[in-house]
């Protein structure tokens, strides 16, 4: 007698970012009552101070033999673009092993093979969100603008494009002199940027407006938002009456539902290990800071050696995001980051005045080794996760949620799930 598959009729989402909110969305789409818990509330971890890009083109695995150059050679400055502050941590050292055993050019192309499938659907689900009532809008990024010093700067990043079309994806661009690129851009001034790179057919997004209006959405389909509910433990409760699963908060509080979805970011490995979660989720934070727009890129730029990227929120304000940091979720913010991030690109910017920053921010973005989401069930039929999406948790959170919530009602977890399985 074949086993007839029973969809969840509630689920529990532990996490209010893009991840959890989009999963909680899409199963809504199907008809399942949900409820999200988050520590804190709606966007307040990566999702909040990210640069908002929407970029498929750019969307790739962290691990790649240039980051292992870079990482060896300046790693332990605090004015590098990556960082690792010097402190004993056994399993960091751990993640730290993995990801350079995968900083080959074999491994990078075996991971993105992956996420192109990811990429050519992630502006897809944007869509349908839109459709389905979300109504804070994506923005056409255009002109996308990769800003360099000189053309042998650009080189490597070309050749990532090149690569990544390698791997099937339509990756559209033109290469710039400075003279065209400040014709778009004028505060690109060709004294100080030589070459660029004009991508075509991404997108941006104001991430917090964004993520609010989509936890609006929720909220508006009958669908319950919990702050400062911290999630501690998970239990499977097992299947039948009285069965489903069970999250329990640091203060006792205690919700139950028939599913769980752990997509509470770089927060994700306490929760999903006694599920047979073995892949390390490690927290990548990156800064950001807002500023008014006189003197910053009005268009989306990306200063690419430099890793900092200009997102414009509105006509007023400019997001300037970037670094990456190996360290622990909680730990306090390092100040000497958002310095490095100013150091890094005021002689390309030399109009900007910095010291107008305001919201200043920290946020821990949840890593893997390999540069792929955990997403998918785990050992328990009720318990599921989506995450580890690293810098592209917003790129790729929709279309995360909605093959997720998918596998979560008909039992069947689509091809491209495979490579991005929990218990790989």
């Amino acid at each position: 007698m074949s086993h007839q598959y029973t969809a969840p009729r509630s689920a529990l989402i532990v996490g209010a970012g893009m991840a959890g909110l989009a999963t909680a969305w899409y199963l809504q789409e199907a008809g399942v009552e949900v409820t999200v818990v988050d520590r804190k509330g709606v966007a307040a971890g990566a999702s909040w101070g990210n640069a908002g890009w929407l970029t498929p083109s750019l969307t790739v695995p962290l691990a790649e033999p240039s980051a292992l150059r870079l990482g060896l050679r300046t790693m332990f400055s605090p004015s590098s673009p990556l960082y690792i502050p010097p402190r004993a941590d056994a399993r960091l050292a751990q993640f730290l092993l993995a990801l350079t055993r995968r900083c080959t050019h074999r491994q990078w192309q075996v991971a993105m093979a992956a996420l192109s499938v990811l990429n050519r659907g992630a502006l897809a689900a944007y869509d349908e969100l839109a459709e389905g009532g979300v109504a804070e809008p994506t923005r056409a990024s255009d002109p996308c603008l990769l800003a360099f010093t000189d053309e042998a700067a650009r080189r490597p990043m070309v050749e990532e494009l090149e690569a990544v079309r390698a791997a099937g994806q339509d990756v559209a661009y033109e290469l710039l002199t400075g003279e065209q690129a400040a014709c778009l851009e004028p505060t690109l001034r060709p004294d100080r940027i030589a070459a660029a790179v004009r991508l075509h057919g991404q997108r941006y997004l104001n991430p917090v407006a964004y993520t609010t209006s989509l936890a609006d959405a929720v909220r508006e389909r009958g669908g319950k938002i919990v702050a400062d509910l911290e999630a501690v433990t998970v239990r499977d409760l097992g299947g039948g009456p009285g069965g489903g699963v069970a999250v329990r908060g640091a203060e006792g509080q205690e919700l139950r539902a028939d599913a769980a979805v752990l997509a509470n970011g770089a927060w994700l490995g306490r929760l999903a290990a006694p599920f047979g979660v073995r892949t390390r989720v490690q927290s990548g934070r990156g800064y950001s800071f807002t500023m008014p727009a006189a003197g910053l890129p009005t268009t989306p730029t990306y200063f690419a050696a430099q890793r900092v990227v200009c997102t414009p929120l509105d006509a007023e304000r400019v997001r300037v995001a970037g670094m990456m940091e190996f360290t622990a979720p909680d730990r306090p913010a390092d100040p000497r980051r958002v310095q490095a991030v100013i150091e890094a690109v005021r002689p390309l910017l030399p109009d900007a005045d910095f010291g107008r920053r305001t919201e200043e921010w920290a946020g821990p973005r949840p890593c893997t080794a390999d540069g792929l989401p955990l997403i998918g069930r785990t050992v328990s039929p009720r318990v599921h996760v989506c995450g580890g999406h690293g810098m592209w948790g917003i790129a790729l959170g929709p279309l995360s949620g909605k093959l997720l919530a998918d596998g979560m009602v008909s039992g069947r977890y689509a091809p491209e799930l495979a490579a991005l399985h929990p218990l790989r």
